[in-house]
């Protein structure tokens, strides 16, 4: 009889294809996955360990999962990803719940690791992040009608306050012929919007071609067929090309929306955060991408409460914020982490402040929101169609402004049946806090 194997999947996208990853790892030798945690042998839990809300996450889980050992029939629990990388054995030292780790240059040996645990053995694996290979062949956990696609892995930044360089390994580009090659994999199982993830999608190709070729991925990606929306997440604003503007604004297939966190704007912050960019540079990238697309929707993030981040500093960010304008935009406040330059900064800001800054921040950017969609009213979207809300009696999808699961929806009527994944032109007729409500076109 197969073993049987739950999932619990945290974090990110990219996190999230490595899970797909190891499903398909684990399908193709023949163990049985399972949907419902009381049903597995074993539970995998890929946890996030970015910044403090997330270890508690990722360690909460471990703790619900663990009653089922205690409890029911599981007979073993394997964690792997950002939580398992970063603190290797101190996870099973420390919960003793855990039998099995594996770290994010191991998930290839994801099999070898359920089956310990099926026993009540341990086993620990952690290959170098810096040589892990990609992985093109996953069970795809999205709906049908988009996935991600990872085009890099792996970061060299270093920025001060984050520990994804340990976790993840050094910067690596697959090639292009390997990414269309998945793209069309995905498009013939029914995709029609693709999100291109890395740490950073916009040093694509330096390592292996000698130069920035994000332009010429999209190019080739492009004319992947039954692929319409091709999206960017995760840009760098100093190595956001003229290439790749122009490709975006003359590419009918990539849609005019960029996720490109710029994390603060005043000189000296940026500078202790080890980021490249300058108010300067961020002001005139953003400037180059409106001109060329004016009806561009920018989304980014900014960190209040950073080290040293004086009255000055956040009264600036604020006031950069007012005058942006952003279309979608995310604040966090910051999150000190052992091992990382900025941990041991001086003049850590006090949680209270942070807080209270950030929340500052939020409700100007909710006034903004709510101004930008009231100017929507009355334009014609075109809507992926998501579902159909049966209690409310209403479809609901994104239009390109919209990115998976971090941006709002639209809700709208239809005088016709829609399938999930339909394109539909959609008539904005009221705002709904983030969201948008309107009709269908009958075309």
């Amino acid at each position: 009889m197969a073993i049987k194997v739950g999932f619990v999947s945290l974090g990110c996208p990219k996190n999230l294809l490595d899970t797909e990853n190891m499903l398909y790892m684990l399908a193709d030798k023949g163990y049985e996955i399972v949907p419902e945690d009381v049903d597995a042998d074993v539970i995998i839990i890929n946890t996030c360990a970015f910044i403090e809300s997330a270890k508690q996450e990722a360690i909460d889980n471990i703790l619900d999962v663990a009653w089922l050992k205690e409890n029911h029939t599981l007979k073993g629990i394997v964690v792997t990803g950002c939580l398992a990388e970063r603190y290797r054995d101190e996870v099973i030292e420390r919960m003793p719940e855990v039998d099995c780790v594996v770290g994010t240059g191991s998930i290839g040996h994801i099999a070898e690791a359920v089956e310990a645990a099926y026993k009540g053995e341990r086993y620990t694996r952690f290959d170098s992040v810096d040589e892990s290979p990609f992985y093109s062949e996953r069970v795809i956990t999205t709906p049908e009608y988009f996935a991600y696609l990872k085009i890099a892995e792996g970061c060299d930044n270093r920025c001060a306050y984050c520990v994804i360089p340990d976790i993840r390994g050094k910067f690596r580009s697959r090639s292009i012929e390997d990414i269309v090659a998945e793209a069309k994999d995905l498009a013939a199982l029914g995709a029609k919007e693709i999100c291109l993830v890395a740490q950073d999608t916009t040093r694509y190709g330096e390592d292996i071609y000698g130069t920035y070729c994000l332009d010429s991925l999209l190019q080739a990606l492009s004319e992947v067929e039954g692929i319409q929306w091709i999206r960017l997440m995760y840009c760098y604003a100093d190595r956001l090309t003229d290439a790749v503007i122009d490709e975006m604004a003359n590419n009918p297939k990539v849609v005019k929306y960029i996720d490109m966190p710029l994390q603060h704007i005043s000189d000296p912050v940026l500078e202790r955060m080890n980021r490249r960019d300058r108010e300067e540079s961020i002001r005139a990238t953003i400037a180059k991408l409106r001109e060329r697309m004016p009806d561009i929707t920018l989304r980014t993030t900014f960190i209040t409460g950073f080290p040293g981040e004086t009255e000055e500093d956040f009264e600036k960010l604020k006031a950069f914020i007012k005058e942006m304008r952003f279309e979608r935009l995310g604040v966090f406040e910051y999150s000190r982490e052992e091992n990382t330059p900025a941990y041991d900064m001086p003049d850590q800001i006090p949680e209270k402040l942070k807080r209270k800054r950030y929340d500052i921040l939020m409700r100007e950017q909710r006034r903004i929101h709510k101004e930008n969609n009231d100017k929507a009213v009355g334009k014609v979207m075109t809507v992926l169609c998501e579902g159909y809300d049966k209690a409310a009696e209403i479809y609901f999808g994104r239009s390109a402004a919209d990115a998976p699961d971090i941006d709002g929806k639209v809700y709208f009527s239809s005088p016709r049946r829609l399938r999930d994944g339909e394109m539909v032109e959609v008539e904005i007729t009221e705002v709904i806090d983030y969201d948008l409500c309107g009709r269908a076109l009958n075309k």
